[in-house]
């Protein structure tokens, strides 16, 4: 599970990373990474009171994909999956990870194989090079 202080929740959180960050798109997910910093962020309401941001991650998955069941079918998976390598990130980090249709039908390990390939091909970036 996702911890509480790793999940984005704010409006302008979503609005930040998708459109300052970098995004790389797969056949089943579109991932968007923004690598702010620690101290390049506001105060983070949700934060332990620590001197640093931990990465954070949001989750878009709409009524494309499917009816609820399957949309939180996805969302469920993709929260696991990101939970297992939000640690790799760099502090202060914020993705979005958007489902696209063909994610309704998406075995498990799809849906990981194409994360970590987003993943990979955004850490191999430089963080101030050109969008994608």
């Amino acid at each position: 599970m996702l911890p509480s202080e790793s999940r984005l929740r704010r409006r302008e959180d979503f609005a930040t990373a998708v459109r300052r960050g970098r995004r790389v798109g797969r056949p089943l997910l579109v991932v968007h990474l923004y690598q702010g910093g620690a101290t390049a962020e506001p105060a983070n309401p949700h934060s332990a009171g620590g001197s640093f941001l931990p990465a954070r991650a949001g989750f878009v998955v709409s009524k494309a994909v499917g009816v609820a069941v399957v949309r939180n079918r996805v969302k469920r998976r993709l929260r696991h999956l990101v939970a297992e390598r939000i640690g790799h990130l760099p502090a202060g980090s914020l993705i979005v990870v958007r489902a696209l249709p063909s994610a309704a039908e998406a075995q498990y390990v799809d849906l990981a194989r194409d994360l970590d390939s987003a993943l990979r091909k955004l850490s191999a970036s430089s963080p101030t090079g050109a969008g994608q």
